[in-house]
């Protein structure tokens, strides 16, 4: 019997810390396909890929920064990717595309890039347009040798399509499954997470709205307009998990706020799909300081629908068609009286049971449950 067909998929960063991650290779992995994984920088959670991957190698992460680094990165993941044949190269971010291009190349294997951002916009560019510049060269070099471009969401695919003169890209949202119908998911899974997010936080009871963040503590997440909205609603209770710069701050403009604020450190994907639910809203406060935030679908939206939490949301195009299915409320993310106000709506449980009963029939169109099928025809398609 031949042996199955080897996959070589390749990021910079910790693919355990990464739903979109996981929920590719978990998906690889299915097809029955030898998977073998590169990294770059430490994986937090080794575990959960056991029974996943056939084989994983994380390269220290590099020392230095700007183009230093990813240097150095890329010659790393091209060392690995080299030494690995594969009838197919996952490249799951720009920066490990150049390499995945290379690996693919010499071993006469297929190549896939998932462009999750649009890079030539990202947060770090802002105001740095040599920065912008050399990300477009560098994906306006190698994007047209990959077999297939996936990306995260419409408006991003029609931007690529258009800067690259590619076809469009397929798109796969980054949204998980919609909740079990057979009861693990809806009402049910909402109160066991709401325990359990409140033992693990030490939450009072006190009848307060729970509003959650969940993601990267950085600029361009609406943060700091959060924790003063909550300083000027009392009755709601902000509780922000994750990691990132913002860090100390968000300390420290949380201070005053006593117990109606709690700041926790990353948990990892799985783990965080068992808290979520335990939120009466979650936060997804974009602000628009880039193109890649401003056409930005993120993946904390669909957790937090997933989970039945309705959200309070910036009114950016790709997010606010999402929202206005029902299933929340829209505020300015730079403004704190916009937030406060968006708050005080959402002290109404009438108005949040309402939002909340519509979740799941508005994260239907976007679910993994469909991307994986578009995921797995895409592979296939491929591999012949």
């Amino acid at each position: 019997m031949p042996a199955p067909p080897r996959v070589v998929f390749a990021l910079l960063g910790d693919p355990t810390g990464s739903s979109r991650a996981l929920r590719q290779l978990r998906a690889l992995s299915a097809l029955g396909l030898d998977v073998r994984l590169l990294a770059v920088g430490p994986m937090r959670r080794p575990d959960v890929l056991r029974g996943v991957v056939d084989g994983a190698v994380a390269a220290p992460w590099p020392a230095g920064r700007g183009p230093a680094f990813f240097w150095r990165a890329d010659r790393a993941v091209r060392r690995l990717a080299e030494r690995t044949p594969a009838a197919l190269y996952l490249a799951s971010d720009l920066y490990v595309l150049p390499a995945l291009a290379a690996a693919a190349r010499r071993h006469g294997g297929r190549l896939v890039y998932d462009s999750r951002e649009l890079y030539a916009a990202l947060d770090s560019s802002a105001g740095r347009p040599h920065v912008a510049a050399a990300w477009r060269a560098v994906e306006g070099r190698f994007i047209g040798r990959a077999d297939a471009v996936l990306t995260v969401g419409d408006q991003i695919a029609d931007r690529l399509a258009e800067a690259y003169r590619i076809a469009r890209p397929t798109v796969l949202y980054n949204a998980p499954a919609p909740p079990s119908p057979s009861g693990e998911g809806g009402a049910d899974h909402a109160r066991a997470g709401r325990t359990v997010l409140r033992a693990r936080l030490g939450l009072p009871d006190d009848g307060r709205v729970v509003v959650l963040y969940q993601g990267l503590l950085r600029a361009g997440r609406g943060l700091p307009a959060l924790v003063e909205a909550a300083r000027r609603v009392d009755g709601v209770r902000l509780v922000v998990i994750g990691e990132g710069e913002l860090w100390d701050d968000l300390a420290r403009l949380g201070a005053p706020l006593g117990d109606r604020f709690r700041l926790h450190p990353f948990v990892p994907p799985d783990a965080l799909a068992a808290l979520t639910p335990g939120a009466d809203l979650g936060a997804c406060l974009i602000e628009p300081l880039t193109e890649s935030l401003r056409l930005s679908l993120p993946n904390k939206l669909f957790e937090y629908l997933a989970a039945g939490v309705p959200v309070i949301a910036s009114p950016l195009p790709e997010i606010r068609r999402v929202v206005e299915r029902g299933v929340g409320v829209l505020a300015d993310p730079a403004d704190p009286a916009a937030v406060a106000a968006a708050l005080r709506l959402a002290l109404d449980p009438d108005a949040r049971d309402a939002w909340a009963g519509r979740t799941t029939e508005a994260l239907a169109p976007y679910a993994w449950d469909r991307g994986r099928s578009v995921f797995r025809d895409v592979v296939l398609g491929l591999l012949g």
